[in-house]
């Protein structure tokens, strides 16, 4: 019998008969995961992207009896006002998203472009956010659905914390749990030791030293917070944001003591990992160090806490406390040395399957 006309990349079993349905080509996936992002900086548009950032208990692990009440009626009815004020001076309104959306995408093209060049045109590259759109569930839907049969699963995050890391690959899972036939998944891991990433901070540095009048007398290496309790349960976050400090410190020839390692972000009335950046750079300037510059080795991709908190807030604590010069050095985002540093991580993790 004659077989039907089937969509493009798709193909019909050697021996099925006429009536079976098409089948995808078979493929490999890269789903590239980043924290997430409001679709707008509206008042509805913050609460349902901070309700469901806040409601995740890999976040925020209160008990959901305490917690909740004190999340629906107080924080979201006040938050999403002052968030999306702060969303709305990063905003990039000529693309109608934020910054972390744009700067992702960016990132994945260049990826997209640099594994065809390596392997062919047989692995999909896709990318999710962990809250908001494009959702993690309907990532992996489209890389089933075009024949995704093993999947390579990144997220964003050079040091692994179960509040960032584990809540990625929790959401992929949940997002498994949903597919009749399930692909052969690998989950990259944290790579913050990595040689190219070690390489690809301490070039933006050099850069970004290069660029200024006066050398910085300190540089502030500024990590996103966690409670500190955590630490103490096994996380091993605060270890591995050490070590990358002291890594880039040695690539970049550097003495002891010559970056300052901190944690910005805090939330709430518990002790979080010290130093707070925001007191850190006050107390910086009142000791007479007038120029610092500061960068942020845990976000792969600007966002509201690199361009809003550090160059708002923490920019703003430094210079009231007698500061004279601001360096802020940018994220990795889509320079060609950290996408370099990613399809190294991405051809170990492709090994076996794409060599």
């Amino acid at each position: 019998m004659q077989a039907e006309t089937v969509h493009p990349g798709e193909d019909r079993l050697a021996h099925a008969p006429t009536d079976h349905p098409p089948v995808a080509r078979a493929r490999i996936g890269i789903l590239v995961a980043n924290l997430g992002t409001p679709d707008n900086h509206d008042y509805w548009s913050m609460r349902r992207y901070l309700n469901e950032f806040l409601s995740d208990k890999r976040v925020i692990d209160f008990p959901a009896w305490k917690w909740q009440p004190l999340l629906q009626l107080v924080i979201l009815s006040k938050r999403p006002f002052t968030s999306g004020a702060n969303y709305r001076k990063i905003w990039n309104h000529d693309r109608g998203e934020s910054p972390l959306m744009t700067i992702t995408r960016a990132q994945v093209e260049k990826l997209r472009r640099a594994v065809a060049a390596r392997y062919g045109t047989g692995i999909m590259v896709d990318f999710c956010m962990r809250y908001g759109n494009p959702s993690t569930e309907g990532a992996v839907r489209r890389m089933v659905a075009a024949g995704c049969e093993k999947i390579v699963f990144l997220p964003l995050y050079p040091q692994y914390a179960g509040a960032t890391s584990a809540t990625a690959n929790d959401q992929f899972f949940r997002a498994l749990m949903r597919e009749r036939r399930q692909p052969a998944v690998r989950v990259v891991p944290e790579y913050f030791d990595h040689p190219l990433y070690i390489e690809a901070l301490a070039q933006s540095v050099e850069r970004a030293y290069a660029g200024v009048d006066h050398r910085p007398d300190v540089l502030v290496a500024s990590y996103h917070g966690m409670p500190k309790r955590y630490l103490m349960e096994g996380d091993p976050y605060h270890c591995q944001c050490q070590k990358t400090s002291r890594l880039l410190r040695e690539r970049l020839g550097w003495p002891a003591g010559s970056i300052d390692t901190t944690f910005q972000s805090v939330f709430g009335r518990e002790e979080w990992l010290r130093p707070y950046t925001v007191e850190h750079v006050a107390e910086l300037a009142r000791a007479g160090k007038k120029r610092i510059a500061v960068i942020s080795p845990a976000f792969s991709a600007d966002c509201i806490e690199t361009l809003e908190e550090i160059q708002g807030e923490i920019r703003e604590a430094f210079e009231h406390a007698g500061g004279e010069e601001f360096t802020y050095i940018p994220c990795l985002n889509d320079d060609d040395a950290h996408i370099a540093a990613l399809m190294a991580v991405l051809r170990a993790n492709l090994a076996g399957w794409a060599d």
